[in-house]
């Protein structure tokens, strides 16, 4: 296990736990956007709640690596799925903010792999 991967993993980690608090504290600044595209406010807890899990699964990938990979790649799958909701709703210019939280998530998968 490297030291890159071991950092770029917490990091990931850390922002979708930060991302899921963000929804269950119902900061404005996330939930706002949210309900413009359109996302039903019933699905709001369970988004948090995927992406908590994510983030654990990341932390517990360091030691179970099976997993880490399974939280990647869900998490790939979540960002990448926020991106297309950014996207069909036309806010290009939202475009960057998932795509900040799905780089290291992204990363982290690589890493994994490469280790």
């Amino acid at each position: 296990m490297t030291t890159a991967y071991v950092i770029v993993t917490a990091v990931g980690a850390f922002m979708a736990a930060f991302s899921a608090a963000s929804i269950f504290f119902r900061a404005k600044w996330v939930v706002q956007p949210l309900a413009d595209y359109g996302v039903p406010h019933g699905w709001w807890n369970l988004l948090g709640l995927a992406k908590a899990a994510g983030a654990l699964g990341l932390i517990a990938g360091l030691w179970v690596p099976a997993i880490g990979v399974a939280a990647g790649i869900g998490l790939v799958l979540y960002f990448a799925g926020a991106v297309i909701t950014v996207l069909r709703a036309h806010w290009p210019s939202h475009v960057a903010f998932p795509l900040m939280y799905l780089a290291p998530v992204a990363a982290s998968l690589v890493l994994g792999f490469a280790a």
